[in-house]
């Protein structure tokens, strides 16, 4: 057996719902959120994990501790899980963005904000280092954030940087499932528990396909 890693979105927020930009903002989930969460819960619980790690933002946590009452596992907190830093984009829409800081929206790159290279770091390092504490056959679930996930699953995988946004956003309270193989870690699933819909992420247009334009829909 190989260890395997789950890593889930949180569930919906209003600022998902108005295309803000998360980011370290504390945001909690909504109603929706919270009914994600409890529903993504009900089929995780059937994989058996044995080890909840989350980020220390409020999303996350409330979103792992659903499946923490149903698995009766306690939920971990890294802040190294915590959403790529937006600067001074935090609580703006894409729109907004787009309008004030057209060169810098158009690398996605927040003045004041962290490198993907930095967030792809530490996320991938946070998951190397949980899933070392779990037994060869153990489960962990990682709640975390869009971008977060996206580029830690880019990094674990060793892909070149050019190639990161060949991985797609996830939806809210979706996950990807990572395995660690013999040459390293594995993707087996990605962007699951959803049939496709639009992703209202805090991660780049090009990895979301959710710019400007869809942003003023």
């Amino acid at each position: 057996m190989s260890r395997r890693v789950v890593c889930l979105r949180h569930g919906q927020t209003l600022w998902n719902v108005e295309h803000r930009f998360q980011g370290h903002s504390d945001i909690p989930l909504d109603e929706t959120g919270i009914a994600q969460a409890a529903r993504a819960a009900s089929l995780l619980a059937a994989l058996r994990p044995t080890m909840i790690v989350s980020s220390d933002l409020q999303r996350a946590f409330d979103t792992a501790s659903a499946l923490g009452r149903v698995t009766g596992l306690d939920v971990a907190v890294d802040k190294d899980l915590r959403e790529r830093g937006g600067g001074q984009w935090e609580g703006l829409t894409r729109e907004e963005i787009s309008e004030r800081w057209p060169r810098e929206f158009t690398v996605w790159e927040a003045p004041g904000g962290e490198a993907v290279g930095d967030v792809a770091d530490r996320v991938s390092s946070a998951v190397r280092r949980w899933a070392g504490e779990m037994d060869s056959d153990g489960l962990l679930v990682v709640a975390s954030h869009g971008a977060a996930i996206r580029l830690g699953i880019a990094r674990l995988m060793n892909l070149p940087q050019e190639l990161w946004p060949a991985l797609g956003g996830l939806g809210n309270c979706s996950w990807s499932v990572l395995e660690e193989a013999r040459k390293g870690w594995r993707l087996l699933e990605h962007n699951a528990g959803t049939l496709p819909e639009p992703v209202s992420s805090d991660d780049s247009p090009e990895a979301t396909d959710d710019g400007p334009e869809a942003a003023r829909e």
